[in-house]
């Protein structure tokens, strides 16, 4: 037998972790002196230590390590709980390769406008939500302030309150100059009658959404609308769905031009 000092020595394993391993059943010393408490290990021992070190460099648990040491697996089991840690391993590998990209474009856009964009853009997901909403094709994004007082009117008239922030639908795949194809939603709970003009409806979960927030008028939030474009493209993502103008703080004076007005722009991606 030979001080847990030597062995420690001897397999290049801290004093603590031996320590560690006893504690936690792993490997238990050989004998434990009564009197002095010191640890004895045998150097058949060594096998199993180095058996729990590669388990440990693979990322396995300690409690997955004990049940590969303890309960007689087969090469079967083995065999499949390897191909388990490898799959995380590779789904970890996939991450850090996408937290990369991000990095990578973070820097780049630093290195080609020389400053820090204002416009955050951040990966988020959406649960469905029941609204009321119109849809109409109107000249431009601005002449949708129609739909929102008629829209709101019928609400008023049919005594039923929105919950939440209120958002707008941009169903048009590509940027126009005219005619936009929108939707403006309220978010309900209550009861609603539909007419020919105001549907009631869920939008779907989104897993992904890209997100970023405005804050200021809207005539400057096109600035929004190019950082988060430029994010999805150099992040390698692509548009899946309508985008979505989330009113989070409207205007107070209902003024298109107020300075607090917060804006949240989202688009629905995937890779």
């Amino acid at each position: 037998m030979i001080r847990i000092g030597d062995f420690s020595k001897l397999s290049c394993v801290t004093v603590k972790t031996l320590r560690f391993y006893d504690e936690m059943g792993l490997l238990k010393p050989v004998q434990v002196d009564p009197f002095t408490g010191y640890r004895y290990y045998n150097y058949d021992q060594l096998p199993r230590l180095h058996r729990i070190l590669a388990l440990r460099d693979l990322g396995f648990s300690i409690e997955s390590i004990g049940q590969l040491l303890e309960q007689d697996l087969g090469a079967e089991q083995i065999h499949g709980m390897l191909l388990l840690r490898q799959a995380e391993i590779r789904d970890k590998m996939a991450e850090e390769e996408q937290r990369l990209q991000r990095v990578t474009a973070w820097l780049n856009q630093i290195e080609q406008e020389d400053k820090v964009s204002e416009y955050t853009v951040v990966i988020k997901s959406a649960e469905p939500i029941r609204v009321a909403s119109i849809r109409e094709v109107v000249p431009t994004p601005t002449d949708q302030s129609v739909l929102w007082k008629e829209l709101g009117a019928y609400l008023e008239a049919q005594k039923v309150k929105p919950v939440g922030a209120c958002l707008t639908l941009y169903h048009d795949k590509e940027h126009l100059e005219n005619n936009w194809d929108v939707e403006v939603c309220e978010h309900i709970t209550d009861a609603l009658k539909e007419t020919e003009r105001v549907k009631v409806r869920t939008l779907p979960a989104a897993k992904k959404l890209a997100c970023t927030v405005h804050k200021g008028p809207f005539t400057t939030i096109p600035q929004a609308y190019d950082a988060i474009l430029k994010w999805i493209n150099d992040n390698g993502y692509h548009i899946c769905g309508p985008c979505r103008e989330v009113y989070l703080a409207p205007a107070g004076d209902g003024s298109q031009n107020d300075p607090n007005i917060v804006t949240e722009v989202q688009y629905e991606v995937e890779k």
